[in-house]
């Protein structure tokens, strides 16, 4: 007698006999009731030998379903396959698409790639794929995600705003899929259509005064200004003086510092790419080092020049020293950042070599081959011209006409 819903709801009660209660169905499925619960059975014979399919446990798989996955089984019964062999392959592949999906590669290739990452650009790549990608395919098996897919991400994030945003996360699309290309679970590489397919962002560089005029008026402000604390301000002429990215400035510390070489060597996990073979090195000019004592005695109790008042082991917030700015009036003008463009831009009329600037800003050198000879380049000439952008400054901030040019550039 075949079984009905009712009867499976209400009288299939466990009995407490150990082998469990059986109620047929027909055609070789029945229902197993024992202690654990109700579960779809159904007994074949292959080659001669009695087996057992699992059908699913009800009321999860209802009689209806039970009864679809019994006349599958017969179908691969009656082409000569067995229910049981094939089961086990489907969930082998289900297994296997699992970990080649997207989100499971691009979280294979995010920790490949975090090893030597600076930890704040590790965490950012993260944060893009979690909120953008992931949603929209990171359960998709990566070899069948097609260019449409990522152009409506892509696309999505664009029309919010953030067309920068679109592109980073074009360029990491790209990555994953060439690591999955590489690894042997991708063949091609569907971002790689995108090239040009969303608008170009327009790059807004951080505001920078970048004339002697314009400059010598703002260190001049700095200097006179009561809208912050002597930390602050120290801060801010410390940065100004040694060129340094705002995260680099907050994060030092006095093991950095060595007065004697006048130099403060940044390690190379803190710089921005993360991935320098040695500590960046920065001159420090006569300028910088008259600045270290009055911080010694402002923050010297601690292992940080440049501490939080709020928190033990903090460092000054990264908008401290761009709020400063905004209270003097620079608003639009000049930002924390801004400074190295500053300096870059004011002592370059000076004729110091275009590569030594560079270095000294820590610019990426787009030639690989190039970058893993150049790293130790130029430090002499740093030095000096470290040395005359600190006599600028001070003759600048003493509102002198005149500045001599050093006396050799190269």
């Amino acid at each position: 007698m075949a079984l009905n819903d009712t009867f499976i709801k209400n009288s299939t009660k466990y009995s407490g006999k150990k082998a469990g209660d059986k109620h047929a169905d027909g055609g070789g499925m029945y229902l197993l009731v024992n202690a654990g619960g109700k579960y779809w059975r159904i007994d074949y014979r292959f080659q001669g030998k009695r087996k057992t399919l699992a059908l699913g446990v009800y009321p999860e798989v209802s009689l209806a379903k039970a009864r679809k996955r019994r006349e599958q089984a017969r179908e691969l019964l009656a082409d000569g396959i067995d229910p049981s062999a094939a089961k086990k392959e489907s969930v082998a592949e289900r297994m296997a698409l699992s970990k080649n999906t997207f989100k499971a590669i691009a979280l294979e290739w995010h920790a490949m790639k975090s090893k030597g990452c600076a930890e704040n650009t590790s965490a950012k790549r993260l944060t893009q794929l979690e909120n953008h990608i992931f949603p929209a395919i990171g359960s998709r098996p990566i070899a069948d995600v097609k260019p449409p897919e990522i152009l409506a991400i892509l696309q999505k994030v664009a029309a919010s705003g953030t067309a920068y945003t679109a592109g980073r996360l074009r360029e990491i699309c790209g990555q994953v899929f060439r690591f999955a290309i590489q690894t042997g679970r991708a063949t091609y590489d569907p971002a790689a259509a995108m090239r040009g397919a969303i608008e170009k962002h327009t790059v807004n560089h951080r505001p920078a005064l970048t004339t002697r005029r314009e400059f010598g008026e703002f260190v001049r402000d700095l200097r006179d200004t009561t809208r912050a604390d002597p930390l602050t301000k120290l801060c801010a002429r410390f940065g100004l003086l040694t060129w340094t990215r705002p995260k680099e400035l907050r994060q030092a510390k006095w093991e950095q510092i060595d007065m004697e070489a006048a130099e403060w060597r940044i390690p190379a996990i803190q710089m921005k790419t993360g991935k320098h073979l040695q500590a960046h090195t920065v001159a420090l000019s006569a300028q910088a080092l008259e600045i270290l004592p009055t911080l010694r005695d402002l923050s010297g109790h601690t292992d940080r020049l440049f501490p939080s008042g709020g928190s033990s082991g903090g460092v000054i917030s990264e908008n401290t020293i761009n709020n400063l700015f905004r209270r003097m009036g620079y608003i639009g003008k000049q930002s924390h950042h801004g400074l190295r463009a500053s300096a870059r831009s004011l002592l370059s009329e000076r004729g110091w070599s275009t590569e030594a600037l560079e270095r000294q800003l820590d610019h990426k050198e787009a030639n690989q081959a190039v970058a893993a000879y150049a790293r130790s380049q130029h430090l002499d000439e740093r030095r000096r011209f470290m040395s005359d952008w600190g006599a600028l400054v001070a003759a600048l901030e003493s509102g002198d006409n005149v500045v001599a040019f050093p006396t050799k550039a190269a």
